[in-house]
């Protein structure tokens, strides 16, 4: 099967962010942690090779550190959207018009009311702004997301014959949302995931320029976008460069997401000839 362009350029673009942030984990140019006035605001050159911070920080070990940070608070956000999401979704299809199905959906409808920004905020007022927290705010806001894109998904597959098949066979609803609708809907879960990792890349940075994602000393490119703002004319590189990283992140993520969604759905293969 040919792979397009956009899954090609979203995933060469996606999987050299990782690499950094993997790399990040035993070598960076610099120690991130390191304050060298000395050598604050110092141009590209052959030792700081994107140049430093005000600080003195170099911004390439920074910006290697802040993917890990993003990558990781992302990550783990969509992992608790799709673990939670995802069961809640094939129960509610599985129950469809009952009470079960209705208070999912209305317990979906009461997190939507609140961005997972303010979520945050309500978060960290009891516990305190970090990265944890934050994984808790943007994982919460993710729940609803996937328990309904779960449950439009098996419910176009429980009027369908081999389900009908299952039933008469003697099996029960759950057994059939695990065993025969949830393999089904897998390839909308991972595109649906991909576009939820792009946002979460998004929130992070975000709650990370209010202050209320990683702390220091550990990098974010939000942080480092908010301390930037105060020199966004006598050095913009400081700002220019993280913001690149996000948009070239995002961009890279929804790009494959695309792809992801044109290689396994096969109405869109079929509308494409």
């Amino acid at each position: 099967m040919k792979l397009n362009a956009q899954l090609w350029i979203g995933g060469v673009l996606t999987a050299l962010f990782i690499a950094a942030a993997l790399v990040s984990f035993i070598w960076t140019p610099h120690d991130v942690t390191a304050l060298t006035i000395a050598d604050k605001l110092k141009p590209p050159s052959a030792l700081y090779l994107l140049g430093t911070d005000h600080f003195g920080r170099d911004l390439l070990s920074m910006l290697m550190v802040g993917a890990r940070t993003s990558i990781a608070v992302a990550l783990l956000a969509v992992g608790i959207g799709m673990g939670l999401g995802v069961p809640l979704g094939l129960l509610a299809a599985a129950t469809r018009g009952s009470l079960l199905d209705e208070v999912v959906m209305r317990g979906n409808d009461l997190i939507f009311a609140f961005p997972s920004l303010v979520i945050a905020i309500l978060i960290t007022a009891v516990f305190g702004p970090s990265a944890v927290n934050a994984i808790l705010a943007i994982g919460i806001f993710n729940i609803p997301v996937f328990a309904r894109v779960t449950r439009g998904g098996a419910l176009r597959l429980w009027t369908l014959d081999y389900i009908l098949a299952a039933r008469v066979a003697g099996k029960g609803r759950l057994r059939i949302s695990f065993e025969h609708i949830l393999p089904n809907i897998t390839s909308l879960l991972i595109v649906q995931g991909t576009i939820q990792f792009s946002l979460g890349i998004l929130a992070e940075a975000a709650l990370s320029y209010v202050g209320l994602g990683a702390q220091p000393p550990t990098p974010s490119w939000g942080r480092m976008l908010a301390e930037a703002q105060t020199m966004i004319y006598t050095n913009p590189a400081l700002a220019i460069l993280p913001g690149l990283a996000i948009v070239a992140m995002v961009l890279g993520l929804n790009l494959m997401g695309d792809g992801l969604r044109d290689l396994l759905d096969p109405r869109v293969r079929r509308a494409r000839g």
